[in-house]
């Protein structure tokens, strides 16, 4: 397929939403959310006081397309589009990060289409146009996966378990090149608790077919005043052997709503893969740890649609060349996000 062939593909893959923007609006359907969020940084990275010239600049991060609704009573539907993400020549879907039907009925729901694989911890669970820097495992998941969930809450709705069946993430990596028909199995709970909320999944993926690494991910968030602390475990495997702490990754993050207009954050995270050769998000062989801190502002009274950040990370230890995170390494960024919101725009 030729460039120009991909462009115009496209741009019929806009109209589409478009147009299906337009009928939902004439129709009795509710739009809920419908936003465009963009993000562009000034990075600056070395590596043991090296520049690294290639990341360094200014760079357009993110720009996000979302839009939730209701199709009718119980049948809703979330949309996210990342305008900026390239695509391959097999697949637009590719810049989709879920799309997907939800259908509720009580306390029981059931979801079809591209959806967020259900791995626990907060770090995973946030947008990621809110992330600065991250655990080595973050760089490397594919997250967007098609597949089918479903959803009991229980508990006057503070609790929720949720059973997922996805693509699995890494159906095209190096260790399965070419066969697409492998899944991953995925079982969460959610719970807010006042001061304490958790996001726990144990999740079972192959990685070939009919074979298969184990999750263990525990994420947990503590809440007092305006202070705010997660700290998120994982813990991988594939068989006896090394199924207990040989492939773990800890992620902490701190937060301090300092006012309305300002929140300052600490962050750490420490991957560590002894012999797991299957685990295709953190090499084995890695040994890596990163700190830093940021700031975020605030500027708009009325809401928090614009946002300015400063942070910085230092990273060291044991890491092999195809890790994202690296031995000595400094990265200083500096951006703003800004948030349209179509539902809210006022007119003269």
């Amino acid at each position: 397929m030729t460039d120009e062939k991909i462009h115009i593909m496209k741009k019929l893959t806009i109209l589409f939403v478009m147009a299906f923007c337009s009928l939902l609006l004439k129709a009795e359907s509710k739009i809920t959310r419908a936003e465009l969020l963009a993000r562009v940084d000034y990075m600056y990275e070395n590596i043991d006081g090296n520049s690294i010239g290639a990341n360094n600049g200014f760079k357009g991060r993110y720009i996000f397309f979302r839009l939730d609704g209701n199709i009718t009573e119980g049948l809703s539907f979330a949309y996210r589009q990342r305008i900026n993400k390239p695509t391959s020549i097999q697949s637009l879907f590719d810049a989709t990060d879920f799309l997907n039907l939800t259908y509720t009925k009580g306390p029981w729901s059931v979801s079809a289409g591209k959806q967020i694989m259900a791995i626990g911890g907060y770090e995973y669970d946030r947008a990621p146009f809110d992330l600065y820097y991250c655990s080595e495992f973050w760089y490397n998941i594919a997250c967007f996966q098609l597949g089918v969930s479903g959803s009991y809450a229980f508990a006057e709705g503070k609790d929720k378990l949720t059973l997922q069946i996805t693509e699995s993430p890494f159906r095209r990596g190096s260790l399965n090149p070419t066969n697409d028909d492998i899944y991953a199995y995925n079982l969460m709970w959610s719970g807010s608790h006042d001061w304490f909320k958790a996001i726990y999944s144990v999740n079972v993926m192959e990685y070939m077919p009919g074979k298969f690494i184990g999750y263990l991910a525990l994420g947990n968030r503590f809440e007092a005043g305006d202070l705010a602390f997660e700290f998120d475990f994982m813990n991988k495997g594939t068989n006896g052997k090394n199924l207990l702490f040989d492939d773990i990754s800890f992620i902490g993050h701190l937060d301090w709503a300092v006012n309305d207009a300002i929140n300052v954050f600490v962050k750490a995270s420490y991957d560590r893969n002894n012999s797991v050769a299957e685990d295709l998000c953190v090499a084995a062989g890695t040994s890596v740890y990163r700190v830093g801190a940021g700031v975020e502002y605030f500027p708009l009274k009325e809401n928090k649609n614009l946002r300015l950040h400063l942070n910085c990370c230092y990273s060291d230890g044991q890491s092999p060349a195809a890790n994202s995170t690296r031995p000595k390494q400094t990265i200083l960024d500096a951006g703003l996000t800004w948030k349209l919101d179509f539902l809210n725009i006022k007119r003269k």
